[in-house]
């Protein structure tokens, strides 16, 4: 008789791995300045830099999905982990642009080989249990991304090095991983196609997972702007916007598990879609300033529970392997996060940066529209 995937300590080991994730990847924030400053960049430079980081975990992905889906995911999101661990010290001091390049697309690989895994090892535990649990498991990396983001800063404000900083990031995310790796699901792999095209629901789901990354990207990257360019907010208010849809996903993962058993797919699809375009309008629309910046709240609680939703449904179809179309659906919405904000200037640049969001808004539309036909298997 086989054991359940869906167990306590299970439970706690996927947490476990989607904390460290977040952590980590948030500990590196933090430090652009002083590896800017190390490598004698300018922000032009910077930029192909940090495209090194994305280039490595698109790469990355696929690759992690045909390996999970014919040896398991264990391997890999130890593999991932333990790789983080040992590359973010590197970030803060390597000085030549090329090594920095090379440590950054290290760095994206393995954080493109731990969300794969982690998201694989995450569907085998839901499949077991009588209740959805995505969004709580992608609620511990935005926890872990609050907790690396202010844990960094915190100790580079005290005064210790950067290095020694990452060092201190790097042991607790260690201490995740050994605690997360005796309680992670044993190998259920097996024989494997090396490349599968997504296709039907697959192709779809992805393409609504890069759709709503993009806007995730998109509020990352230019809600400051946007905010300070309608005068919304000063300045030095400017990362409030991105603050007040950070929490409010995060709070809509952490109670997410229980709207999602309530509402199912579907609904989660429709309302969470509509609930985010609803959002960018009161943002770009509201007659008062504080009523606009509420919009950035409403899209973060419209678009929480979307993407956990829709890894679940990549994971429990029966079109292709559950690894590689979780790789398919990670893969698009991580291209989805580094493409979005790019399109977003060139259309502020022919025309600005509201009507960038309203194509979004548009863009965003096909969620909800699909929510039926993306349920439907």
């Amino acid at each position: 008789m086989q054991t359940s995937s869906n167990r306590p300590e299970t439970r706690l080991a996927t947490r476990l791995a989607f904390f460290a994730a977040g952590f980590a990847v948030a500990c590196w924030a933090p430090l652009v300045p002083f590896a800017k400053a190390n490598a004698g960049v300018d922000d032009g430079a910077l930029g192909l830099l940090l495209l090194c980081l994305g280039i490595g975990s698109i790469v990355a992905m696929p690759v992690t999905g045909w390996v999970s889906a014919r040896f398991g995911s264990r391997p890999i999101i130890l593999a991932g982990g333990f790789a983080l661990v040992a590359i973010l010290p590197l970030l803060a001091l390597v000085a030549d642009p090329r090594l920095l390049g090379i440590t950054l697309f290290a760095f994206g690989a393995a954080l493109g080989a731990i969300d794969v895994a982690m998201n694989v090892h995450a569907v085998e535990v839901e499949r077991d249990a009588d209740r959805p649990l995505m969004s709580g498991f992608h609620a511990m990396f935005s926890v872990g991304g609050f907790v690396g983001a202010g844990g960094m800063t915190l100790l580079l404000s005290q005064g210790l090095t950067p290095f020694t900083a990452s060092l201190c990031c790097s042991v607790l995310t260690l201490a995740a991983m050994v605690l997360a790796g005796p309680r992670l699901l044993r190998a259920r792999g097996g024989d494997a196609p090396t490349f599968v095209a997504p296709r039907g629901i697959v192709l779809l789901v992805a393409a609504l997972a890069g759709i709503t990354f993009l806007v995730e990207g998109a509020i990352l990257d230019w809600s400051a702007l946007l905010a300070v360019g309608m005068g919304l907010v000063d300045k030095s208010e400017g990362g409030l916007g991105y603050m007040l849809f950070a929490s409010a996903m995060t709070l809509g993962r952490l109670t997410g598990d229980r709207i999602v058993a309530r509402a199912g797919n579907r609904r989660i699809l429709l309302g969470g879609g509509l609930t985010t375009v609803a959002g960018i309008a009161l943002l770009l629309t509201a007659p008062w300033p504080s009523l606009a910046m509420a919009g950035f709240a409403l899209i973060g609680l419209g678009a929480s529970n979307i993407v956990p939703v829709l890894f679940s449904i990549a994971g429990h179809q029966k079109v292709m392997p559950s690894g590689l179309a979780v790789a398919a659906v990670t893969t698009t919405g991580y291209a989805g996060v580094l493409l979005g904000p790019a399109a977003v200037g060139l259309v502020s640049r022919s025309a600005d940066l509201p009507t960038a969001f309203w194509i979004i808004a548009v863009l965003m539309l096909a969620v909800p529209l699909l929510a039926r036909t993306a349920t439907r298997a």
